[in-house]
């Protein structure tokens, strides 16, 4: 995809690119969609990435903890001028160590979004946003929202409704 990017269609094929790349054990997979000097960002990523290798193994690093890892598409790529967004859904079970997190077995969904600058066709500029909260229950870290532990944590985190103090 050497040309702009200047429709739907096109960012809907750039961003089936962009998926397989994710999915795929070819390091070389996010050349055919991505900038040389790529720039990656999403809630796991200790710092925001660089380049074609540092992509190419944050993504390995997701196929590692999730063996079985699929990416679909949630709905229609949208696109305004040289960004666009690209919703997508993420499946797969946590067979190995994650973001600090060791291996829990658990099957896990997540809904996310990648927001995209693209350049001469290609991605420049990403970043990925999920609810990392969602996450955390699904692999059993976190307690279910709506659940009385829920607001057991959030009142101990402050984020609870206290009585006024009558000093």
């Amino acid at each position: 995809m050497t040309e702009m990017v200047s429709s739907e269609s096109s960012l809907e094929a750039l961003a089936g690119l962009w998926r397989e790349a994710w999915t795929s054990a070819e390091r070389e997979a996010f050349a055919a969609c991505c900038a040389a000097r790529v720039r990656y960002e999403d809630p796991v990523a200790d710092e925001p990435l660089e380049g074609l290798d540092a992509l190419a193994e944050h993504a390995a690093r997701y196929r590692d903890a999730f063996p079985d890892l699929r990416i679909e598409p949630s709905g229609q790529p949208v696109m305004e001028g040289r960004f666009g967004c690209v919703p997508w859904r993420l499946a797969g079970t946590h067979n190995g160590a994650f973001a600090g997190i060791p291996a829990s077995g658990r099957f896990v969904v997540l809904q996310g979004i990648h927001y995209l600058e693209l350049a001469d066709g290609r991605v420049r500029r990403a970043r990925g946003f999920f609810d990392l909260y969602d996450a955390a229950v699904q692999l059993g870290l976190l307690p279910a929202r709506g659940s009385l532990a829920e607001a057991a944590l959030m009142l101990v985190r402050g984020f609870g409704l206290r009585a006024p103090r009558s000093d």
